[in-house]
């Protein structure tokens, strides 16, 4: 296919083989519908079902698919990594493999980006998720909008749209993970938010497990913010003034009442909280330091076995 493509979708797959049949035929819709050149890259993050042999079939039949094979898996936010690097479409267009956010919603996302917006961000309307998904989403896009600075309702849909100069400059960045969705917004001066449609999961089952949550929780805090370590500094100050008074206190009271015997247990108990929040302090520095030690490493961000362009 020599004509270069002016949208690019990227999809990064984790044994998704039942949603793929349903998912290329909607996106080969959808993208042919908006009579412009286009491309969808798949990315294979380390896949055991026969998603690899799905896809190697997808692209011997039809030229606008192309697959990327990871030789494990590396992630989803590496496998869009991946994918910014082939892509050579002028808007990127993301979107996952489980056909929750439907791909009829893309013409609508470069629709808006044709408006002159870097970032195109989505809501998700009505959201078909338990609560266990609900509430860790929450708190992941508070701290997300807090972070970065971008007010947005929701950071973990995602289906969104990027302007080829965003995508060019998330690229110069090296770093051994990131959030794309909140890099993206670092980079980005014209930034909206629109709402799309979102369904149940009908076929397979989610790859976010809760230790996932936690880590991606990990992973903004420390990729984009000095704010814990700050956070911990400060609390550490305030914890010793409320040692050193409370040292006053006992020992005013020796003076006036003399020698006690009770409280003992009390003196165990706060000896015991300074010493958990010693513990959490030296946490939240190791969480640093370790992703310094990821960094100057220089391994690579993940590894190529087979490429299908």
């Amino acid at each position: 296919m020599d004509e270069k493509p002016y949208v690019s979708v990227l999809v990064p797959v984790l044994n998704e083989e039942e949603s793929l049949p349903e998912l290329n035929e909607r996106l080969r819709d959808a993208l042919t519908g908006m009579r412009r050149p286009y491309e969808i890259i798949y990315i294979n993050d380390g896949s055991t079902d026969r998603t690899e042999e799905i896809l190697e079939a997808f692209h011997h039949g039809d030229e606008h698919i192309k697959v990327i094979e990871f030789n494990r898996n590396y992630g989803q936010h590496m496998a869009l990594f991946a994918g910014f690097d082939f892509a050579r479409g002028e808007i990127v267009v993301t979107i996952d493999a489980d056909l929750q956010n439907p791909p009829e919603e893309i013409p609508r996302l470069v629709e808006k980006a044709e408006e002159g917006y870097e970032v195109v961000a989505t809501y998700r309307k009505q959201r078909k998720d338990s609560l266990f998904r609900k509430l860790p989403s929450y708190i992941v896009n508070r701290i997300t909008a807090k972070l970065v600075g971008v007010r947005l309702k929701d950071y973990g849909c995602m289906l969104r749209a990027y302007r080829r100069n965003i995508v060019d400059y998330m690229n110069m960045c090296p770093e051994s993970s990131s959030f794309i969705p909140a890099l993206a917004n670092t980079f980005a001066k014209k930034i909206t938010e629109i709402e799309v449609g979102h369904e149940e999961r009908k076929k397979g089952t989610s790859k976010y497990s809760p230790f996932k949550l936690f880590r991606l929780n990990f992973d903004l805090m420390t990729n984009f913010s000095l704010l814990p370590i700050q956070f911990i500094s400060m609390l550490g100050v305030a914890i010793a003034f409320l040692g050193l008074a409370f040292a006053i206190f006992l020992m005013v009271r020796r003076l006036f009442i003399g020698p006690e015997g009770e409280g003992t247990f009390t003196l165990f108990g706060v000896l015991f909280f300074f010493i958990g929040i010693q513990i959490f302090a030296l946490g939240v520095i190791g969480e640093y330091v370790g992703r310094i030690y990821q960094e100057v490493r220089r391994r690579p961000r993940y590894i190529i076995k087979k490429e299908y362009m």
